[in-house]
């Protein structure tokens, strides 16, 4: 019998465990771009504890092991802004990406009104723009970085609850 992956929110203890992943999970994205200082390798458990204060983190956990996590914050301006969607890779390409998502979405709405959701990834990264279309963003701007790095950046609307008629 398999075990079931459960998205719920991360806590402070889950630092050190997602710190590793995030590690773990950003390795192809550098070697990709030829980049190992990108900010997911250099960020220092401290700087990510105090992350865990500013913004929802979601986890999901297979067992005590913690196998996808993705964090998020909605702005003044209405928009949530996502960031860091990390999939273990034995875990990845199973739709644990996409539940993630949806599940930070959701969390973000629960803030209060949300007009969009945004969130960017690298120009090479095939795997990353196929999801997120998938989910239903679409591709607002690219932004080069460097010769070696641009940034595609996406958005989604958010999904307007319908008052009930009688």
């Amino acid at each position: 019998m398999g075990m079931t992956v459960i998205i719920s929110t991360a806590e402070a203890e889950d630092a050190e465990q997602i710190l590793k992943l995030q590690y773990l999970g950003y390795q192809t994205e550098a070697e990709l771009y030829g980049d190992w200082a990108i900010e997911p390798l250099t960020q220092s458990l401290e700087s990510l504890r105090a992350e865990l204060t500013e913004q929802h983190f979601l986890v999901a956990r297979l067992g005590g092991e913690i196998v996808g996590t993705v964090r998020g914050r909605v702005g003044p301006d209405g928009v949530g802004r996502i960031g860091r969607l990390v999939v273990h890779p034995r875990m990845q390409r199973h739709g644990l990406g996409g539940r993630l998502l949806e599940a930070l979405e959701h969390r973000l709405s629960e803030d209060g009104a949300v007009s969009s959701y945004r969130l960017f990834t690298g120009h090479r990264s095939l795997g990353n723009l196929r999801l997120y279309a998938r989910q239903g963003y679409r591709q607002t701007t690219v932004e080069q970085i460097s010769g070696r790095l641009s940034l595609v950046h996406l958005e989604k609307p958010a999904e307007v609850e319908l008052a009930a008629t009688a």
